[in-house]
């Protein structure tokens, strides 16, 4: 079997289950399991000249939907126990599992969560062993370098051998990398025309990417070695694959940082023909130096904005990375000896920076928000302006337009939908900035653990990683108890009734509160009621004392008219309490 079917059939075949209703695709055409690909082919041909709708209208037979659809059906048999590769993955993961690969949001995600409830104990911790195998991927090589810095290794212990997670994932990359290359060009969809295809990942693109990330890995070697002291060129020598692939990044990202946002009416007037009239030299020219939009207040202009903030991000990055690595290299080479705090200063530079970008934008947003609905924020009239008209008279003594008509006239209201969205635009980039200044600053106390201990702290290296540590292990316990938890919800199985269980109003119980029925020969006993006093609280002066045989008759009477609710002679609470003075 081939290894994507096997990792596919490891991972997912608890999603699958087992359809009994699917019929398989050998006994359409009629053949075994084994059976040859020349066996299909004479299979499919006598089924063909069974079920074929001409061949039924030539024998008089009446060809039906239902037998269309059993045509095609057999057909689509064909189609994929002949082809070797698809065969394979019939018979590995079914008609089902083909369908879900080929189209993944076809499948129903409820059908996907009735068949996991219904998996067994072997297929989930499937699953959660590999939820398990990527949290020691990630953290083995942190939990390494911990135990090499902590001397458990032993006093001579190599970081080449300490770095061995690292060169694994290095080989996967690798072997990524290698396979993207050998694909190939992308071939062009049959429902995208030529002239407007072109491939998402062009060749040249591939062996830069490839190139960059060998840059990285050779200095990532170099370095290992140079700690070693098995590297015979000095620590400079180390980090130039390492300043190569940051000038390669600024060399990308340059261009993009100076180009300019036109419209597609203001290309036009310039160059002074349509956009269907440039050459390829124009076009070419146009997508070096410019981002074209369809307007000013589209979402294209929005996109192409970020895009070109986002490559002035990454430009300050590169310097400050630049920065820190220069000193890093002098304090590695010996040519001074600086503190590690002073090492580290660009790190503390660029958090700050980053908070105060992300605080920036939020207050710029938040600004055009309130200049377009002051009253989003709780604020009457304009909070932006804070001018006054008094005196706002010209030269001559008379008023100025401005203090005539009161000033700027007030922004348009907008509708309902519209402040939704500014609303709901202003809470994302808020979001934004509560998170990235609580990430920045947790990325500050582990750095500041980690120089605390490159500075001489005798704490263990564990408490560095140690939030890591909590966090993968509280997420693998719920991933836990998630996976084996689910069971199967029988069908007849009664939901959880939240309204009665925390006390709210139920659904009246009809066989409780259903009248009960006398029955017509039915006659109560003979009691003489005595008259109570109303101050009592025992109920009307006007009651009189009846006799056996009156109450008799009327028992009957009344029970002979319609049904009695036994429920209509229990006494009021203002009777039974009243009822118990003495």
């Amino acid at each position: 079997m081939r290894l994507d079917l096997s990792f596919f059939v490891f991972c997912c075949k608890s999603f699958l289950g087992d359809d009994e209703s699917e019929t398989n695709y050998y006994d359409l055409l009629g053949v075994e399991r084994d059976a040859s690909a020349e066996d299909v082919k004479k299979a499919y041909k006598r089924k063909s000249l069974q079920m074929h709708p001409d061949k039924l209208a030539q024998r008089g037979q009446t060809v039906t939907d239902e037998l269309q659809a059993e045509f095609t059906k057999m057909k689509e048999a064909y189609e994929v126990l002949s082809d070797p590769h698809k065969r394979e993955t019939y018979d590995a993961i079914g008609a089902r599992g083909m369908k879900w690969i080929d189209e993944p949001f076809s499948i129903d995600p409820q059908d996907l969560a009735t068949n996991f409830s219904k998996s067994s104990v072997v297929d989930r911790a499937k699953i959660f062993a590999i939820f398990v195998a990527v949290a020691v991927a990630i953290l083995l090589l942190p939990i390494f370098i911990c135990l090499h810095l902590d001397g458990s290794f032993g006093e001579n212990a190599s970081w080449f051998a300490t770095f061995i997670p690292l060169w694994i994932w290095d080989g996967f990359l690798v072997f990524y990398h290698v396979r993207l290359i050998m694909m190939g060009p992308i071939e062009r969809p049959e429902h995208i025309p030529e002239e407007e295809w072109s491939d998402p990942l062009p060749m040249p693109k591939r062996y830069m990417s490839f190139f960059r990330f060998g840059l990285l890995t050779l200095f990532e070697i170099f370095a290992t070695l140079k700690l070693d002291d098995s590297f015979g060129g000095s620590w400079l020598m180390a980090f130039l694959p390492y300043y190569l692939w940051e000038l390669m990044s600024v060399y990308k990202k340059w261009p993009m940082t100076k180009m300019k946002i036109v419209t597609i009416a203001d290309l036009e007037a310039a160059l002074g023909k349509s956009t269907a009239e440039f050459t390829e030299e124009e076009k070419e020219a146009v997508k070096e130096g410019y981002a074209v939009v369809s307007s000013l207040e589209g979402e294209d202009f929005q996109e192409a904005i970020r895009a070109k903030s986002a490559a002035r991000q990454e430009l300050v990055k590169s310097a400050f990375r630049f920065i820190f690595s220069l000193f890093l290299l002098l304090q590695l080479g010996g040519s001074f000896t600086l503190s590690w705090w002073l090492v580290f200063l660009p790190v503390w530079v660029i958090s700050v920076l980053v908070c105060l970008n992300n605080y920036q934008t939020f207050a710029e947003v938040q600004k055009k928000a309130a200049e377009k609905d002051p009253t989003l924020f709780g604020i009457e009239g304009d909070p932006l302006n804070t001018s006054t008209d008094y005196g706002a008279v010209g030269v001559d003594g008379t008023a100025t337009p401005d203090a005539a008509g009161g000033g700027a006239s007030p922004p348009t209201p907008l509708t309902e939908d519209e402040r939704e969205n500014l609303k709901a635009e202003v809470m994302v980039h808020a979001s934004n900035l509560c998170t990235k200044c609580c990430s920045q600053g947790f990325v500050l106390v582990l750095v500041c653990l980690f120089v605390a201990k490159l500075q001489g702290a005798t704490f263990s290296s564990f408490w560095i990683i140690s939030p890591f540590l909590l966090v993968a292990g509280i997420i693998l316990c719920c991933l836990g108890f998630a996976i084996f938890g689910i069971s199967e919800q029988p069908e007849d199985a009664e939901l959880f009734n939240t309204t009665a269980a925390f006390g709210g109003e139920t659904e009246p119980d009809t066989a409780a509160n259903s009248p009960t029925i006398i029955p017509t020969d039915y006659a109560p006993p003979s009691t003489n009621k005595p008259e109570v006093d109303i101050e009592l609280g025992g109920g009307s002066n006007n009651t009189t004392p009846t006799t056996d045989l009156d109450a008799d008759n009327k028992t009957a009477e009344s029970s002979a008219a319609t049904p009695v609710d036994l429920l209509d002679t229990v006494p009021s609470k203002e009777q039974t309490d009243m009822g118990d003075l003495d």
